[in-house]
């Protein structure tokens, strides 16, 4: 496989199958950009038949116009009286912040995000976490807030989870006979298929992708490259020159 980042080609054993992760380095993407230009671009020269074509789900957001400029947004009453009541975790801000809290209520409504709210606090008496997430749905859990990249100019906003996720990934199928998915994954062990086609074992994917090797600051890695090339059990499918 050749490697656009010397750096940053990874492998990982699941399942007796070793797997090379190469992510691909891109521009700055923006909403002026289509993702599936992108991907068709960015993978001509390297892609190969059994690659599976990973993309991370805040670039995909980005190039749908769904970075929204945190002075822009309105915050109101709701987003101010529920952002101190979710809990900040180590992998970033997520809605404990009133302008992200308010980016969730606009994308899924003011009713279901207060019931959510009401019954994830319930939960938290009797020791059950991530209720909240449950009710408000996908979306809500997608939606990073501003400051959580350090990518100017989206350190400054608000990035919602991209829509049309399964759709996009079945696109690209088509053109590139590749299966492909979008991914939400970060530092500290969390990997989440949240689109993909048809084809993909999305648990699979998910362990195969859990160290995150696409990295979660500014290395500009939208895309990476996931190729079976060795079965320990039955010997090499493919010779690799990293």
């Amino acid at each position: 496989m050749r490697n656009n980042n010397p750096d940053k080609i990874g492998k990982r054993i699941i399942d007796n199958i070793i797997f090379v992760r190469q992510p691909i380095k891109t521009k700055i993407l923006t909403s002026a950009d289509d993702i599936i230009e992108i991907v068709l671009q960015y993978t001509n020269r390297i892609r190969k038949k059994n690659d599976i074509i990973v993309l991370s789900e805040s670039p995909v957001a980005i190039t749908q116009g769904r970075a929204i400029r945190e002075d822009k947004i309105k915050v109101g009453l709701l987003a101010r009286l529920l952002w101190r009541g979710v809990k900040k975790t180590s992998y970033g801000v997520g809605l404990r912040s009133k302008t992200s809290m308010q980016c969730a209520i606009d994308e899924c409504g003011h009713l279901r995000i207060l019931i959510a709210a009401i019954i994830g606090l319930l939960g938290k008496f009797i020791g059950k976490r991530g209720i909240f997430y449950k009710i408000a749905g996908k979306q809500a859990a997608l939606i990073d807030a501003a400051h959580t990249s350090p990518v100017p100019p989206y350190d400054k906003t608000v990035i919602k989870g991209p829509l049309y996720a399964n759709e996009i990934c079945n696109k690209i199928k088509s053109i590139t006979g590749n299966e492909t998915a979008i991914m939400d994954i970060n530092n500290i062990g969390g990997s989440w298929v949240i689109g993909k086609s048809s084809g993909i074992d999305s648990k699979l994917l998910e362990k195969i992708m859990m160290d995150n090797p696409q990295g979660q600051q500014s290395e500009l890695t939208p895309i990476c490259l996931v190729r079976p090339v060795r079965d320990i059990s039955n010997g090499i499918w493919e010779k690799t020159n990293d």
